[in-house]
């Protein structure tokens, strides 16, 4: 039975969007876990409680995208070796700065939401509502984690533009 109201042959463009993410999400989340068990310095405390609360958002959707690829009838990618090959995001280094670190992070978070794009158009073509209710959330809140590390990455006196 295909309780999707959506012809078979058409997902699969929709499921290898999908299976990227989740392995860019892999990817990202070993990255952060580096982070938050790597942290020095002054910025400490903030940045490791920051860095536990994204690698926990992360967990979540690794989980929720998986589940998405099921629901269309596809298994989801599921060994790391996978993820590595597939993935646009890149493992990092374990000493680097607490700027480093954000920045690292901002810059996955922009590779993150191109595919995320991709994702949305993919699923746009054959009117998967169930895959872009899903991602836009996804974006929405990503948009907003990379706003406030990139406000934690400005200098006092930096401004924003005027309206």
């Amino acid at each position: 039975m295909n309780y999707l109201n959506i012809k078979e042959e058409k997902l699969l463009p929709v499921v290898v969007e999908l299976n990227t993410l989740l392995a860019d999400y892999h990817v990202y989340y070993q990255k952060l876990r580096n982070f938050h068990w790597n942290i020095l310095g002054e910025n400490f405390f903030d940045l490791h409680e920051k860095f536990e609360e994204l690698y926990g958002d992360a967990r979540i959707k690794i989980d929720e995208i998986a589940e998405r690829i099921l629901t269309l009838r596809y298994h989801p990618m599921s060994n790391y070796s996978e993820y590595l090959k597939t993935s646009s995001i890149n493992e990092s280094e374990t000493n680097s700065s607490d700027v480093e670190m954000v920045n690292d992070i901002l810059e996955a978070h922009s590779l993150l939401l191109k595919q995320m794009t991709k994702v949305v158009k993919k699923a746009d073509d054959i009117s998967d509502e169930g895959t872009i209710d899903l991602i836009g959330a996804y974006i929405r809140e990503l948009e907003k984690s990379s706003w406030m590390l990139d406000a934690w990455n400005r200098k006092n006196t930096e401004r924003l533009k005027e309206a």
